[in-house]
């Protein structure tokens, strides 16, 4: 997605009224990109694997009937997001659900319709014991395991250190026999499913985690002398990369590095789910922001755009673990040029913190101008943060016409005032 397709979505999207002073904000998925995508995942791996998108990275209906409609499933972890899949039009089979506070009451609808489960724990288990006699028979469900294998570089995205709150401690005392004797004991637990975490998890890491969990499997159906445990998921979390416009790691060398480790992934003995999210959307997506002011102040030079936490949460409050490319457009959209100038880009919100970037070298922004927000397809356009009472931005597929024209398709209307009040209450 090179400077040419921003630019051509900023003019169509200002000529139309889509971005302007009275709509000074928008978000933009690249449709073909999120295709292209999803193509390169399916084609790393053998047919027996079945890839679920983690609805947690882009919640929006029309993203999951996106993906639905490339083949993917569908991974939720909450009653909202399990919904929105199944208003989407997922099958109970497509969808995996791996919320870590399930309910009696949802767990009881999971099991009613037939939904995959991952089952967090052993209280959780017992409560799944208790609903069994509603439950349907065709579902894939089993116990999510922590292999503790460490943290990647951001501990707030890692799930499988020593003390994770996710899933069954593999080597804490006493828990694998457990596990044994609970697959032993009831035959309709058919799967694993580990996850060692996101952004910042290192491919090493990511694998010894899956080479753990597969590992128990192969030893629950030796010690049972049944092939029992017939389905691993494999969690998700493959980093990408916001440095540039290149897709690094790809699915391909991670499908290779799974492959040379655990071989037995691959033979076709297990049906094997992933969980991919960020990696699936991100890439696809940007933020266009209208620049309201420009200042200097302290010698510093600084833009004041609408584009500031209440859309790029993470990249706010934590600016070391989810820097994000920005890029400067004119009024008119084309792509801005000259020497470059070390700017702050500040945006609404009323506290010193919301800078979106500091210290770019990006040519001389002026009110009017545009600033992009690059690599945002994922976790920034379904969770808007009401700081300050700002309505969410409009949220647009983009997709180039055959007459060469730019085609933009609403995805989510800006929210209005009396939308976004309501939330609040």
């Amino acid at each position: 997605m090179g400077s040419s397709f921003h630019e051509r979505v900023l003019q169509a999207s200002i000529e139309s009224g889509r971005l302007g002073s009275d709509r000074p904000l928008a978000a933009f998925l690249d449709t073909h990109r999120v295709a292209r995508t999803i193509d390169a995942l399916k084609s790393a791996f053998p047919s027996h694997f079945e890839h679920m998108f983690a609805a947690k990275a882009n919640t929006m209906r029309r993203a999951l009937e996106r993906v639905k409609s490339l083949g993917m499933g569908c991974e939720v972890a909450s009653p909202g997001e399990l919904e929105q899949a199944l208003r989407c039009g997922f099958t109970p089979r497509e969808i995996v659900f791996d919320e870590p506070a399930k309910t009696m009451s949802v767990l009881k609808k999971v099991q009613e319709t037939g939904v995959n489960l991952n089952i967090d724990n052993f209280q959780e288990f017992s409560r799944v014991v208790k609903l069994r006699d509603a439950a349907r028979r065709d579902a894939d469900i089993g116990f999510r395991i922590n292999p503790q294998v460490g943290a990647g570089k951001i501990g707030a995205m890692s799930t499988a250190t020593q003390s994770s709150k996710f899933g069954v401690a593999l080597e804490d005392d006493g828990n694998r026999e457990e596990i044994i004797r609970l697959y032993r004991d009831n035959p309709w637990l058919n799967s694993l499913h580990t996850h060692v975490g996101s952004q910042g998890c290192s491919q090493e890491l990511m694998v010894a985690g899956v080479r753990k969990v597969t590992a128990l499997a192969e030893e629950i159906n030796a010690a049972l002398g049944r092939h029992q445990v017939g389905v691993i998921d494999i969690g998700g979390g493959l980093p990408v990369n916001f440095s540039s416009d290149e897709d690094k790691p790809t699915f391909a060398e991670y499908a290779q590095a799974l492959e040379a480790e655990i071989p037995v992934l691959f033979s076709g003995k297990y049906r094997v789910k992933t969980e991919f999210g960020r990696s699936v959307m991100a890439k696809s997506g940007f933020i266009a922001s209208r620049v309201e002011y420009t200042k200097v102040s302290g010698g510093r030079c600084i833009a004041i755009s609408h584009a500031g936490a209440q859309v790029a949460t993470r990249t706010i409050f934590m600016p070391e673990y989810w820097k994000i490319r920005i890029s400067a457009f004119g009024p008119d959209g084309a792509a801005k040029s000259g020497e470059p100038v070390e700017q702050d880009i500040a945006g609404p919100l009323c506290f010193a913190g919301d800078m979106a970037g500091t210290g770019r070298q990006l040519p001389l922004i002026e009110p009017g101008d545009y600033v992009v927000l690059h690599d945002t397809g994922a976790y920034y356009f379904s969770n808007p943060f009401f700081y300050n009472a700002l309505p969410a931005p409009a949220v647009y597929g983009a997709e180039p016409g055959q007459d060469g024209s730019m085609q933009l398709d609403c995805w989510r209307r800006q929210q209005s005032m009396d939308d976004m009040l309501a939330v609040i209450g």
